[in-house]
């Protein structure tokens, strides 16, 4: 026996036992997240508790049918005023696990505790001129809901989970990610692909039983007809959704280029579906390149099917897709368009935002989809438009990145045009093109009489456009150059001449072009160019490949053979690079390395294809055709087409870059070594580090400025725990009115608690325990319950042991964490110099590459323990105060990346996980400078309010107090204080910087408040105005020119004014009240604030009463009012001295009626009743005539007295 056997049977003695010790994790692990993966659904919410149904993703307008519900909900947490909107769709979430029935699997999970946590993340648009740039995300938990079909159960048969899907003004792409709440099976987190109703089918393969689901029975001419029947069989082709595809992430887009009908179904607005997919479109058909505005395009096209006006058409990153008839007319502009002959084809295609383009026959054609959300009207087109007329286009270049609010697009010319580039603008749906360069063609300005601009290159980040111009000279020799064109400045310049042959790189792996290099025979034939706004890389390809950090100096890459010819580029812009060639040839680049490697054909796609051939694997077979290779999330993926059993279908592949790099690696680094008599097979140990691990991580949203809110779904009063289409409808509703928080979280005036739900639930809090009570008794109306504290904004998210996607710095901020690399020991050495052992020293070093070395720096720091065979970095990334301006929060910020690389790592360290090897080594994180998304300035009233009163020693509010807007006394001293709030992670502090305040607009009621121009603002806010028209003014220092005040924290306060050439002046009061008056005031820190990139801009309306009058309306309201008063006073004397005359009259006056009356009355008596009269005349014959003697002779007697006329 060997003497070498007894250590190998010790050897197989350890491992066995550490397999026992770590059979049960590892079954575990196995069995609970090999196969198991989330499936998830949009549905309707008249489609809730139907299986195997979808909806497509284009309604976008709110319903208020959510608010009838809540009418119904007395004794609850809300409040009965508002009106409550819902959003039109729900997600469906399942889960399944391959060869496992999958309704039991959802029982058993509801049954065990398993419940979907659902991050719903919004991608920020592009008009940020329109819209606020946020990045914010909700998390929601998903309700289970039992099936409405027919079930025999006691219980349930039949049950998914649902949460609402939200929309967001202003976005039309949201990234859905599913995870679990940690109970029940354990799921992998996916971020899950929305499955096509046809794809719903494709979930049940392989299980007993397998349902066919109702969209697939469906005929071609009837049902949903765009609802995406991609497994559906159509002719000799199959359309397929690749849903067992290994994708981790997924993005849920608005399709606003769909519209339904009066028949209830739904069509495309740019063409028709056509459902027979023929070989011929694929089959031996060039690849061509996926262009869209990175991020911002919620559909995607793809064109050059041969003779065909057709496009691929997906609103899912070709999850599912649908080939499209377009609808526009035949045209062939030949009589003046230098075509060979007429083709359908389309060969160009570009999707932006919101507007589709596509170039067929020299001819351009924009058509822009239905988007409420990003227009708030139907700026949506009814046809194809046709632009720039009478021009022949003979090439569409895409603008990977909006910039300044709008998206770009690029068309070559040929014909009269040729030497010009029509740069197009999209805003908001609208499309305008412009001829550059603006004074003279490129070809006068390079002084050439014939050149042809071969690719174009839009900087929008620096206004800047690249030009690859083909030239000939007198001899008719044809060169290459890189021109630059500044559209600001309107200034051409030469950056770069292409060398006419290639160089002799004599077995380096890269070359610089110095001009001293030989060269070979092979010319040089420039296609394209590619560019990278994070590292500046510029790359020009053909039958070579060229890269320039700076535009001028450029390396060669030997490693790409020059017997190819590149056909385009794909750019993941973190850092990675797919090329292909003419031959369908996919090469790999990655930066901080000048090696391209061949991912195929190579030899480890051979061996991976034979692993997929023993798997049996649906994705793969003998008879290919790639139809377009783009990245998504940082994967590569390609859409292939694959013929099998004759019958073809379209796929959507993870292409396994990590796998094929570690297969070659195994087939290259490998040797036998004879040891004992016998062979033994080693391999090389090529990455410099065992172990990389990142610790001391930031707390994330500082630097990613992600905003997330928490909402739950409200407590349904039922013992299983299953929701209805009340509490569903109440989630929706909840849901909605926390997201309209967070939209009119915008006021001037700073809330006295920092969170837009504060006033959600602030005269609520106190009855928290009552409803408690109603809920634990089942006594909650409507059987829900809603719990105020399930709705919430986080601000304390834990950081990762990654970086971050992208992180953004203020002016001077910092992003520090720390690397630590475990390493071989063969790695590590100690020196000892004249008898003194020195620092240990590692082999293993970081590199740092900077996109920008003037804007940002890197400081390192080392420390080596040997007995651990560690290496421990602290890296620290700092912002230089010096590449930004002032901007506006989230506005024109400047890309830039850092990547820290293990040196020696690239193509070799890898590292496994549960999504497969990922490759190690290289940490690459995109930087944006500039003021970051989510600050904003506010208006500190209550500490103003309280400062101003401790200062002036009292406070006088006006006679009818406002609550949201309290006033301030006009003699009183201002003291305005502001708060810097942090919307995303909840700080509220005060403004230490300085500011300009200037009075922009008012007027002495809310009606009447108008705007004042420039010039007005100059003359009511500036000390250096000469016309007594100050509004204001102060103490303080004034800026550079002596325009205006600069106004701090520390500031003296600011006195009013109001002189007789101000508006304020004179103001006309409108009650017994002292006047009143609205300042609008705009208050700026930009230009007088050197502490950040934020140009912090608030406008607030100040309310000041107690304004004094001007002398002359004083004068005439003292006289006035005098001379009412003195009125009055002689009024009243003349009254109190004519009452007693008065009243004697009045008295006299009094009698004679009263005997006028009572003569009257007497007189009617008498002659009413003769006969009574007479007899009482006979029986009272005496008294009456000694009564008349006693009154007659009196008369007479006075008339005696009086003298007769003479």
């Amino acid at each position: 026996m060997s003497p070498a056997w007894p250590r190998l049977r010790v050897l197989r003695a350890l491992r066995a036992l550490l397999v026992v010790l770590l059979a049960p994790w590892r079954l575990w692990a196995i069995k609970d997240t090999q196969d198991c993966t989330w499936q998830v659904a949009l549905n309707k919410f008249d489609a809730i508790g139907e299986n195997h149904t979808s909806d497509r993703f284009f309604y976008q307008e709110p319903l208020d049918t959510v608010d009838e519900v809540f009418s119904l909900l007395v004794d609850a947490p809300i409040d009965p005023d508002k009106t409550y909107l819902g959003f039109p769709y729900y997600l469906k979430i399942n889960y399944s696990c391959k060869r496992e029935f999958s309704e039991a699997l959802v029982r058993k999970g509801h049954l065990t505790g398993l419940k979907p946590m659902v991050l719903v993340s919004f991608q920020s648009p592009v008009n940020f001129y329109h819209w606020k740039i946020e990045q914010l995300q909700i998390q929601m938990e998903a309700a289970p809901f039992r099936s409405k079909e027919l079930c025999n159960a006691e219980e349930v048969c039949v049950m998914s989970w649902y949460t609402p899907m939200p929309i967001k003004n202003g976005s039309v792409v949201m990234r859905v990610d599913v995870s679990s709440n940690g109970l029940g099976p354990f799921i992998p987190n996916k971020r899950c692909p929305f499955p096509s109703p046809g794809q719903w089918g494709r979930l049940w393969e392989g299980l007993p039983n397998p349902q066919v689901p109702k969209e697939d029975r469906r005929s071609p001419k009837g049902g949903n007809r765009a609802g995406g029947r991609l497994c559906a069989r159509a002719g000799v082709g199959t359309l397929t959704g690749a849903c067992p595809t290994p994708t981790t992430s997924f993005r849920v887009n608005i399709n606003g280029f769909l519209e339904r009908q009066q028949d209830n179904i739904l069509r495309f607005t740019v063409g028709n579906e056509l459902f027979n997919l023929i070989p011929r479109y694929f089959v031996n058909v060039p690849s061509r390149p996926l262009w869209y505005t990175v991020d911002q395009a919620p559909v995607l096209i793809l064109g050059g099917i041969p003779e065909e006006k057709s496009i691929l058409l997906t609103d899912t990153n070709f999850k599912d897709f649908f080939l499209v008839e377009l609808s526009i007319d035949n045209c062939w502009v030949g009589s003046f368009c230098p075509q060979a002959s007429f083709t359908a084809t389309i060969y160009d295609a570009i999707a932006t935002e919101s507007t589709l383009f596509i170039r067929q026959n020299q001819l351009v054609y924009y058509f822009t989809g239905t988007y409420i959300t990003l227009h708030e009207s139907n700026h949506g087109s009814e046809k194809w438009v046709h632009v720039l007329d009478n021009e022949c286009v003979k090439k569409l270049c895409p603008v990977h990145f909006h910039s300044n609010g709008s998206e770009y697009i690029m068309a070559l010319t040929a014909g009269k045009h040729e030497g010009y580039v029509y740069l197009g603008t999209i805003t908001d749906g609208r499309v305008s093109f412009e001829l550059l360069p603006r004074q003279r063609s490129v070809c006068d300005a390079i002084k050439v009489v014939n050149c042809s601009i071969t690719w174009a290159v839009f900087v929008a980040g620096h206004y800047n456009l690249l030009l690859l111009v083909e030239t000939e000279d007198a001899s008719t020799r044809k060169y290459f150059q890189v021109v630059s064109y500044d559209l600001v400045r309107d200034y051409l310049v030469i950056l770069y001449t292409v060398p006419e042959f290639i160089p002799d790189a004599q077995g380096l792996e890269f070359l610089n072009i110095l001009g001293t290099e030989s060269y070979t025979n092979i010319s040089m034939v420039p296609k394209g160019m590619s560019y990278n706004p994070y590292n500046n890389w510029l790359f020009i390809w053909g039958n070579f490949l060229l890269m320039s950090y700076n535009n001028q100096n450029f390396i060669y890459l030997a490693d790409f053979p020059k017997e190819l010819s590149i056909k385009y580029l794909v750019n993941s812009f973190h850092g990675e690079v797919a090329i292909v060639t003419e031959t369908e040839e996919i090469w790999y680049l990655l930066e901080g390395s000048y090696r391209v490697n061949q991912l195929f054909p190579s030899k480890g796609w051979e061996v991976y294809i034979s692993l997929q051939v023993m798997h049996q694997s649906s994705l793969y077979a003998p008879n290919e055709t790639m139809v377009t290779l783009f990245y998504e999330d940082s994967k590569l993926y390609q859409l292939v087409y694959l013929i099998d059993n004759q019958q073809g279908r379209l796929v959507k592949r993870l292409v396994p870059v990590e796998q094929l790099l570690m297969y070659q690696q195994l087939s290259n680094g490998y040797h036998l070594k004879p040891q004992g008599g016998h062979l033994t097979l080693s391999f090389t140990e090529f990455c410099p580090f065992m172990v990389l691990r990142l610790r001391d991580l930031p707390n994330p949203q500082t630097y990613t400025r992600q905003e997330r809110y928490r909402a739950q779904p409200p407590r349904v009063l039922e013992p299983s725990g299953f929701h209805n289409e009340i509490s569903l409808a109440v989630y929706q509703g909840l849901v909605y009115y926390l997201l309209w928080l967070h939209s009119v979280y915008d006021k001037p005036y700073a809330d006295p608690v920092h969170d837009p739900t504060w006033r959600w639930w602030k005269d609520r809090r106190q009855d928290q325990d009552y409803y408690f009570y109603l809920a634990s008794n089942w006594r909650s109306a409507g059987k829900v319950h809603i719990d105020m504290t399930s709705y919430e904004k986080i601000y304390d998210l834990k950081a990762e042991y990654e970086l971050p996607e992208r992180i953004f710095l203020d002016k001077g901020t910092s992003y520090s964490f720390s690397i630590f690399l475990t390493a071989q020991g063969h790695l590590f050495k100690s020196e000892i110099r004249h008898g003194v052992s020195v620092q240990p020293q590692s082999r293993a070093k970081l590199a740092v590459v900077l996109g920008d070395p003037g804007c940002i720096k890197v400081v390192m720091k080392k420390e080596v323990l040997i007995n651990r065979y560690l290496v421990l970095l602290w890296v620290t990334l700092s912002d230089k105060r010096s590449c930004f301006d002032q901007g506006i929060s989230g506005h024109h910020l400047r890309k830039t990346s850092m990547l820290v690389k293990v040196v020696g790592s690239a193509w070799h360290c890898f590292q496994n996980t549960l999504q497969g090897p990922r490759m190690q080594g290289n940490l690459m994180i995109p930087v944006l400078i500039g003021c970051p998304p989510g600050k904003r300035l506010a208006f500190d009233i209550t500490y103003t309010l309280e400062y101003s009163r401790l200062q002036n020693k009292h406070y006088f509010d006006c006679a009818q107090v406002d609550r949201e807007m309290p006033c301030f006394f006009f003699r009183d001293i201002f003291y305005p204080f502001f708060l810097i709030q942090d919307l995303v992670t909840g700080d509220s502090g005060s403004f230490q910087g300085s500011y300009v305040l200037k009075v922009v607009g008012g007027g002495p009621t809310m009606d009447t408040i108008k705007e004042y121009s420039e010039e007005e603002i100059y003359r009511f806010n500036s000390p250096l105005d000469k016309t007594r028209s100050l509004i204001w003014t102060t103490k303080n220092t004034t800026t550079k020119d002596s325009a205006f005040h600069i106004m701090s924290h520390n500031s003296l306060g600011i006195e009013w004014l109001c002189l007789e050439n101000s508006p304020c002046y004179d103001t006309i009061p409108h009650s017994i009240f002292a006047p009143e008056f609205y300042f609008k005031v705009l208050v700026s820190n930009r230009g007088v604030d050197k502490s950040t990139y934020c140009d912090y801009q608030l406008t607030f309306l100040l309310h000041i009463h107690g304004l004094p009058l001007s002398a002359k309306r004083a004068f005439f309201i003292l006289m006035v009012s005098a001379s009412l008063f003195v009125g009055l006073v002689i009024l009243y004397l003349i009254f109190c001295l004519l009452l007693p005359c008065m009243m004697k009259a009045c008295n006299v006056l009094h009698w004679k009626i009263s005997n006028i009356m009572a003569s009257e009355s007497y007189t009617y008596s008498t002659h009413s009743n003769t006969r009574v009269f007479i007899r009482t005349s006979g029986t009272k014959s005496g008294g009456g005539s000694r009564g008349s003697s006693r009154v007659i002779p009196k008369a007479v007697q006075e008339n005696k007295d009086v003298p007769k006329k003479p």
